[in-house]
């Protein structure tokens, strides 16, 4: 493993530097992706965010944002940035299968590899790790890797706050979640006074859907939300040919699970929807409910115990059928 004391030399000399983070990368992925990249370039190092797939466009806002390459749109290019890489950022993943095909790229690289994370179980391919499951995001991870490691919080401009104040506002659900402690509002208020203006950050990301994502909310909300009184648990569920329907881009699904939550009395909630090779499934809990042990028992997945995702290879009625049929085993949890 490298030490702390060898990664900051190394990090004195501009360096050839890649950072990536996990597949469909949302608010935290790209914050602590372009918040560690604005933070790079201004000490020279030749940096470049690649991400194995598309993102919202409701991030694209973020700077450098423009010079972000899609592995998928550019396999080639990407392929020869990782190879000749001399250190590898990966941010908001714990595991090489989350970077789909780039994750193999990765590991066969001779660079040196960083992994900074607050998902459990991470996988040994890192050289260095900055990794804490309390941590509320990725990017509230980043921001200590620089201030408190790398001893550099001169260097956290109003790029670097503005993309790090966007990681911790979307995973914490607007710092509604019970890691949202005392230590992350202090460093929202630090960002906020580095020049992260949160109102306009809050503003940018959940203030422009498109009309027929609206209406695709308002779809999965009075017509597809089915309620499980006896399990206190909330069921959204969507097909292919919906999808078509509404047009629904990527991101235009973002935030539809936590409808369900919001419910008096709801303590599980699940957002089920078929794409075009699996069925995807996200679950949203309250309390000590484990909703990671769910999507790791049953559907190929994990993440936090409030916040967890799975998928599965099976019909779309196959996984709902599946996924109602686990409840009874978590009754008693449920009703408490």
């Amino acid at each position: 493993m490298l030490e702390l004391r060898e990664l900051k030399t190394f990090l004195e000399q501009p360096r050839r530097i890649v950072i990536t983070t996990h597949h469909k990368p949302d608010g935290d992925a790209m914050g602590s992706s372009l918040g560690l990249y604005n933070y790079l370039i201004q000490q020279g190092h030749h940096t470049h965010v690649i991400t194995p797939t598309d993102y919202p466009d409701f991030l694209a806002w973020m700077p450098g944002n423009g010079e972000v390459i899609i592995y998928t749109d550019n396999v080639e290019t990407s392929a020869e940035l990782v190879a000749k890489a001399d250190m590898i950022f990966c941010l908001d993943f714990n595991t090489l299968k989350r970077i789909n095909d780039l994750g193999e790229l990765v590991r066969a690289s001779g660079a040196y590899k960083v992994m900074i994370d607050h998902h459990l179980e991470p996988e040994d391919f890192d050289d260095y790790r900055h990794w804490n499951i309390n941590a509320c995001a990725s990017a509230q991870l980043v921001y200590d890797f620089i201030v408190n490691q790398l001893d550099n919080k001169q260097l956290i401009n109003k790029d670097v706050a503005a993309c790090l104040y966007t990681g911790i506002m979307t995973d914490s659900a607007s710092f509604k979640l019970p890691n949202t402690t005392s230590e992350v509002h202090r460093i929202v208020a630090d960002l906020i006074d580095l020049g992260a203006v949160n109102w306009h950050i809050h503003d940018l990301v959940y203030s422009n859907m498109s009309e027929e994502r609206l209406r695709f909310t308002g779809h999965c909300i009075s017509r597809k939300l089915e309620m499980l009184h006896e399990f206190n648990t909330t069921v959204i569920t969507v097909d292919k040919e919906e999808l078509e329907y509404y047009h629904v881009e990527t991101g235009d699904t973002e935030g539809i699970v936590n409808y369900g939550l919001s419910l008096e009395g709801v303590r599980l909630t699940a957002f089920i929807v078929e794409r075009k090779d699996k069925v995807k499934l996200s679950l949203r809990s309250k309390g000590e409910f484990p909703a990671n042990e769910i999507c790791k028992k049953y559907f190929n997945g994990g993440g936090h115990r409030n916040a967890a995702g799975g998928e599965s290879t099976e019909s779309l009625g196959e996984v709902i059928a599946k996924f109602k049929s686990i409840l009874p085993e978590y009754k008693k949890l449920l009703i408490q």
